[in-house]
């Protein structure tokens, strides 16, 4: 098991496969999106399955495939169903926007995929298109159904932010009532192209207090180790809720994670700025035994938390989300 400097074990990897998306959401990219990094600096299938190996020898047990949005990316099935073979890994997730998600559900059932977390900050279409600059609601809203009729584990993460979304905390909230769904608020982080909105902040404190309102029997559950969201449940609801401190940064201290770019920048927290190029070691060395010591290096060398990971950067936090992994 991998063990870094503070004591928190590494068991779950973030794996961007792509830094493109059909969406452009305000709170992550520009109107314009922004400029897609040509196919030789992204990292190939085969490489991230090197990766992942090597990874899995180490400890990782977890693997979530995000983007951009990972099913833009042609082959990406392929890529899965040699990712969900491979010895040690005991789960595989996936972060979609559902656009272009429902057809692949009965396959992504038949594959073992352990859960779904689907992108959704508004059951309004209009206000859909508003935030993401594309009309494409009806698509999601059919992936969430073929998600739920599969009986595949699924999550809906919603962004909020004060005059964009906030009158939709609680239709979504809803969602939980007659289906088996964890609907989870997330704090807007800076990801975005340009920086915070602070006026458009909203704490996930806020956020419960909206729900409590409505829900005055709102009763927080026991959460898992390592999670990054307080859940709750409602009493008659088939599924729950939860908030998610991403900017807060609330739950550094048994944070398990690591994140890799499409580019293969190893991130050791979302906030840090890149720690290593793993593409450049996979392109460079055919000795896994070697890339393996130089991540245990690293690994062992992490911040203790999100504000000393930003502190620490070699420059203010400007980055899209998108060329992350979200």
């Amino acid at each position: 098991m991998l063990i870094d400097n503070h004591g928190r074990p590494i068991t779950y990897l973030r794996l961007a496969v792509t830094d493109r998306c059909n969406l452009r959401c305000f709170y992550c990219m520009p109107e314009e999106g922004i400029s897609f990094l040509p196919k030789p600096h992204l990292l190939t299938f085969e490489e991230m399955l090197r990766m992942v190996r090597m990874m899995a020898e180490l400890g990782i047990k977890k693997v979530r495939i995000t983007g951009g949005e990972p099913f833009v990316r042609k082959e990406l099935m392929s890529f899965l169903r040699a990712l969900v073979a491979i010895p040690g890994i005991e789960k595989v997730n996936i972060t979609t926007n559902g656009v272009l998600t429902e057809h692949l559900v009965p396959e992504l059932k038949a594959l073992g995929i352990s859960s779904i977390n689907l992108s959704l900050d508004t059951l309004d279409r209009e206000r859909f298109k508003e935030m993401t600059r594309r009309d494409e609601l009806p698509n999601v809203l059919r992936t969430l159904d073929a998600l739920l009729e599969h009986e595949i584990d699924t999550k809906i993460n919603a962004v909020v932010m004060a005059g964009k979304n906030d009158q939709d905390i609680l239709p979504l909230v809803g969602l939980s009532e007659k289906m088996p769904v964890s609907v989870r608020f997330i704090e807007e982080m800076p990801f975005n192209g340009s920086g915070l909105n602070e006026t458009a902040f909203m704490s996930y404190h806020k956020i419960i207090d909206i729900i409590k309102e409505a829900h005055p029997s709102l009763a927080k559950l026991k959460d898992a180790a390592s999670s990054t969201s307080y859940n709750y449940s409602i009493p008659n609801h088939l599924g729950n809720v939860g908030v998610i401190a991403a900017y807060s940064r609330t739950f550094c201290g048994t944070c398990n994670r690591i994140r890799v770019t499409p580019t293969g920048t190893l991130k050791t927290c979302l906030y840090d700025d890149g720690v290593l190029n793993i593409r450049d070691l996979l392109r460079s060395s055919t000795d896994d035994v070697a890339i393996k010591e130089t991540l245990t290096q690293v690994f062992t060398n992490r911040h203790k938390d999100g504000f000393e990971a930003e502190a620490n950067r070699k420059s203010i936090v400007t980055e899209s989300m998108t060329t992350i992994g979200g």
